[in-house]
């Protein structure tokens, strides 16, 4: 075979035991994933607000932009629950590009696994730490997962890992929210049928041993448009789609209806300033039906502290996107506020 050894990654444990969480932090995520699953399992009627940047590339800025985001969420405490988005793991359509802090933690330097799961754990350690906030990752690895296992309120299984066995029943090991986007064919059936394995029992093999897991009810759905037969983007965010889901999840044997509507990727064609009137269309939907409002528990936003995006290079721009263009900082906040307001 062609597989070359180069070394033994660090164990779980091991890597825990270096880069501990704190009984504080403990404490905060326990509180922090009840008052999260409260909202998908409709206990609590304040909408979540999934946002950051489109892939987590540098320690420092991702700090400043989260712990921007605590003065913001003390002042839509009552309507909007804040999940920081920080995803150390980005999929690459076509397998070239930079591939995310757990991979690379230096974009500029050759990728090394090692130093990536150490740079992840401490990214999203100090994040929490800064910010007192526990974010959003995306397991797009699914033996990743437990080296950030007890700091993760929320967690998306990707459009293009989504129809994938590992995957589907890997979530239905977890005790937090997580979110099955339709693949990049926009498939709404596949995207259920993914929320259905994730909410049942399984019996298989994990990280080298044979688990049985219990089933995650809080798995759920997450919008993000999809790609036509002719490469063209297609939307799945107008409220005849919310409806439509929501019939379909109707005639499925799964609890706790839910959906995160992704303002970005496919739903927007990339264009990131298109977030803005995305999400007022999702809140105005939300306001003409109760059926919308009970399934769209809230919605994701590709953010940083500078707007776009950029090449990587050796003379980086300080809080922009390495990989898809972001909304900046200003529209951010105001967006957040406006979103209060209309949920």
């Amino acid at each position: 075979m062609s597989f070359e050894i180069i070394r033994e990654l660090p164990s779980p444990e091991e890597i825990k035991t270096a880069y501990p969480l704190s009984k504080e932090l403990r404490e905060l995520k326990q509180k922090r994933d009840q008052e999260i699953s409260d909202v998908i399992t409709g206990k609590d009627d304040r909408f979540l607000c999934i946002i950051g940047p489109c892939s987590a590339d540098s320690e420092d800025s991702v700090v400043d932009y989260v712990s921007r985001l605590t003065e913001v969420q003390e002042r839509v405490k009552d309507r909007v629950i804040i999940i920081p988005r920080v995803y150390t793991n980005k999929p690459r359509t076509n397998g070239d590009g930079y591939k995310g802090i757990a991979s690379q933690p230096d974009p500029l330097q050759a990728p090394d696994m090692v130093e990536g799961l150490i740079a992840m754990r401490k990214l999203h350690l100090h994040a929490a730490e800064a910010s007192h906030l526990t974010a959003a990752d995306e397991m797009l690895y699914p033996e990743n997962w437990r080296y950030v296992e007890d700091l993760l309120s929320y967690v998306a299984i990707g459009a293009r890992s989504v129809e994938d066995q590992q995957h589907r029943l890997t979530v239905s090991g977890f005790d937090v929210p997580a979110g099955m986007k339709n693949p990049t064919s926009g498939d709404f059936q596949v995207m259920l049928n993914s929320v259905y394995a994730a909410q049942h029992p399984h019996h298989f093999t994990f990280a080298g041993a044979e688990v049985r897991t219990s089933g995650n009810p809080l798995a759920h759905t997450i919008l993000r448009g999809g790609t036509s037969k002719h490469g063209n983007t297609t939307q799945n965010y107008h409220y005849e789609d919310l409806i439509r889901l929501h019939d379909m999840y109707e005639k499925m044997d799964v609890i706790h209806p839910a959906c995160i509507v992704d303002a970005n990727h496919s739903n927007s064609g990339k264009k990131y300033k298109e977030q803005i009137r995305i999400i007022r269309e999702v809140m105005h939907s939300r306001m003409y039906s109760d059926e919308v409002r009970n399934l769209v528990k809230g919605v994701m936003i590709e953010s940083y502290i500078e707007e776009g995006c950029q090449k990587i290079s050796d003379h980086q721009t300080y809080g922009q996107s390495i990989t898809d263009p972001c909304l900046g900082w200003a529209d951010s906040e105001q967006l957040i506020y406006d979103i209060a307001k209309w949920a």
